[in-house]
């Protein structure tokens, strides 16, 4: 019920945005150049709040000079290449992006700063609501089956970077290839921001998930309506996962769109630029599978599985002490309000047959969840340090 009455809303209101889209573009004409430009600018902004007041459901585009070559597709995602030119050889990275919600592309700025180094892949995780109930589930299990046949793709001697939810199936999928002497284990493996053990410094995130029984997490299963291509399918819907997020820091949020009018309203266009880029990605939101984000829940933040030894893949138990080449670069951001300080850093516990010369772990000050792979201190100070790591390990 709860994605009817969403779909209901957002059906009610269409109207209304489309409305205000047109009204704003009406007010932006040079016609109205002769008439009070703060009084327009003013009535312009609010309008454009009214338009935007809303999400959108479709992967918003990469905007990345290079070509994208979907090189395997599988129904819940596809292995993109950025393909350059230059066909000098570079260190191959398969980018591994959360499936929490957002598309790939909130990663675009982690690709645009790797890609002149290295050999970039990603995981362009599909909207669960656009696939076909005919392709079947996907939990926790099929997610490491999707980083293993991708990085078998890409094939030996390659590496691979999980950002925040993806570091515990990425770090599975390595032990798993490590025991089964896989030719296509990476060389390095670097998980940034990731909830390896969320017994450590807990963060909201982790308390909440904690206080309710799953039951509770069931409940905010939805229904895909029979309007799209995985009707019927069971999704923990996205609007309901960035609801919570932004529950968390609200004020920051409410801020954000009174500085957006603030500067439409004064004329500050590259201001205001930046703010709409952020929304229009992170107002950008898809649906999970719904056995994949309760197994998530689960196993991950309520059981502590991997960390207390109990994670299993198809029925077996994953040892992440079968991992003893694979390089091992953990990241963390000081003031991190997902994934809280330690949190990754315990992976460098579970490899414990790793010499101590592969393992390095880096704590970047000063930034939260969203800095440690996008922004200035990503770009100058964590960016070289994960650079480094993969030309060691080369």
């Amino acid at each position: 019920m709860i994605y009817q009455l969403y779909q209901a809303y957002f059906d009610a209101v269409a109207p209304l945005r489309a409305a205000a889209r047109a009204t704003t573009a009406v007010l932006n004409l040079p016609m109205y150049g002769m008439f009070d430009q703060g009084l327009i600018r003013s009535a312009a902004a609010a309008h454009e709040l009214v338009a935007r007041a809303g999400l959108r459901h479709e992967r918003p585009a990469f905007g990345i000079d290079a070509l994208e070559e979907p090189v395997l597709r599988l129904p819940f995602a596809t292995l993109l290449h950025f393909k350059k030119e230059d066909a000098t050889p570079q260190p191959r990275v398969l980018l591994v992006a959360p499936m929490s919600g957002h598309f790939a592309t909130l990663l675009r700025g982690t690709i645009q700063t790797m890609l002149p180094e290295h050999d970039v892949y990603i995981t362009d995780w599909h909207n669960a609501r656009d696939v076909d109930t005919d392709d079947g589930r996907f939990d926790v299990d099929d997610y490491i089956d999707y980083i293993i046949r991708f990085l078998e793709t890409i094939g030996p001697e390659a590496h691979v970077v999980a950002v925040c939810q993806a570091s515990v199936p990425v770090l599975a999928a390595v032990a798993v290839m490590a025991e089964a002497g896989n030719s296509a284990i990476p060389r390095s493996m670097t998980l940034m921001a990731g909830p390896v053990d969320t017994r450590s410094n807990p963060t909201k995130v982790n308390e909440l998930a904690l206080s309710r029984s799953m039951s509770w997490f069931e409940r905010m299963i939805g229904i895909v309506p029979f309007r799209y291509r995985g009707a019927t399918r069971r999704v923990y819907p996205g609007f309901v996962q960035l609801t919570a997020f932004m529950s968390m820091n609200i004020e920051r949020h409410l801020k954000a769109h009174r500085d957006l009018y603030d500067h439409i309203a004064s004329g500050n266009e590259e201001k205001a630029q930046a703010i709409r880029a952020f929304y229009d990605e992170y107002f950008a939101v898809t649906d999970l599978p719904a056995e994949f984000y309760l197994q998530t829940v689960s196993s991950i933040f309520q059981e502590h599985a991997l960390p207390l030894g109990k994670f299993e893949w198809r029925g077996r138990r994953v040892d992440p002490r079968a991992i003893n080449r694979t390089a091992l670069l953990t990241i963390e951001g000081e003031r991190d309000d997902v994934c809280g300080l330690g949190q990754t850093l315990a992976a460098h516990d579970l490899c414990s047959s790793l010499r101590q010369y592969r393992k390095r772990h880096h704590m970047q000050a000063g930034v939260g969840h969203y800095g440690v792979f996008s922004g200035a201190r990503w770009n100058n100070q964590i960016y070289p340090v994960l650079k480094n790591a993969i030309l060691s390990s080369a």
